[in-house]
């Protein structure tokens, strides 16, 4: 069984979730998950998990997203992209000055107000899902953080954005925001996500040319469990510390603060662990066969 992480640079017109049994069929891996949706009309980077890979989406969910954003000024739609019916037209009349001064407005942390068109839950049913039949309710502000936001070319009515932003952000949401700042309406046009964290969609490979590899080459494009962990900071343990952490128990006498990769002497990892302020390390989430998960030690 492969337990492999593979960056995969989804194509636009299908969900994440096809994109990633398309990914499960070509490896023959049994369990799959992602670190991350994309909408059918977006393109660009998608961590696919395979094995013992998928308990460690967490981690790779926090991380800041960076996005190629393309708004419409002008039109506002029905669902904040060009899926939606037009809603309402302007005429554009904004100049380079004016969308910087707007863009200054939305770096750092703000409120927002997650769409309809969303996949949160009222009552255990996805938002989406009640916009479907014409329904809306009332969602608070959330504060999300955008840590860089640059205009790359504005043709008039569409503005090229680089985005990074924290997790949770709504990218069709900002652009709707921006509109709104400017006066004109805007709703998202096209996106792209060109990095998750510390991993970049030019490492990442098409399903195209996955299909059109043999069987034994497509390997290559995996990335082993200790590759897809190597950002985090590193703990090993010695055998009888291992043996401990691999049953659950709490060590001490750990300096440290936050999560961390968990080695064994051997140099085979174990899964994570959160270093606690007070000096112990708690395990949070342990591989089922240490051997058999470090099958794959590719690396990017």
């Amino acid at each position: 069984m492969i337990h492999a992480a593979l960056l995969l640079d989804k194509p636009v017109g299908i969900s994440s979730n096809r994109a990633l049994q398309e990914a499960r069929k070509l490896f023959r891996s049994k369990k799959a998950g992602h670190a991350g949706t994309l909408d059918p009309l977006a393109s660009g980077l998608l961590i696919a998990l395979f094995g013992e890979a998928t308990k460690f989406a967490g981690p790779l969910l926090d991380d800041d997203k960076e996005y190629l954003a393309t708004l419409k000024l002008g039109e506002k739609t029905s669902t904040g992209d060009a899926e939606g019916t037009v809603l309402e037209k302007k005429e554009v009349q904004v100049s380079e000055a004016q969308i910087d001064a707007a863009l200054r407005g939305f770096r750092g942390e703000i409120e927002q107000v997650p769409p309809m068109h969303s996949a949160l839950k009222r009552d255990g049913v996805p938002l989406y899902a009640l916009a479907r039949r014409g329904q809306t309710v009332e969602r608070a502000a959330r504060r999300v953080r955008i840590a860089e936001l640059e205009k790359l070319r504005f043709q008039s009515p569409y503005v090229h954005l680089r985005v990074r932003c924290s997790k949770g952000t709504y990218v069709r949401t900002l652009a709707e925001d921006i509109g709104a700042a400017l006066g004109s309406g805007a709703h998202l046009a096209a996106l792209r996500r060109t990095a998750c964290g510390r991993f970049s969609v030019h490492d990442a490979v098409t399903l195209d040319t996955l299909s059109a590899l043999p069987e034994p080459l497509r390997a290559r494009h995996l990335l082993s469990l200790p590759a897809l962990l190597a950002g985090l900071p590193r703990t090993e343990l010695d055998p009888e510390q291992a043996a401990r952490f691999r049953n659950g128990q709490v060590l001490k006498a750990f300096p440290g603060q936050g999560l961390c990769a968990v080695y064994g002497a051997d140099g085979v990892l174990i899964g994570l662990g959160q270093a606690d302020p007070g000096g112990t390390l708690r395990p949070q989430r342990l591989l089922a066969t240490s051997q058999a998960a470090d099958k794959h030690r590719t690396t990017l």
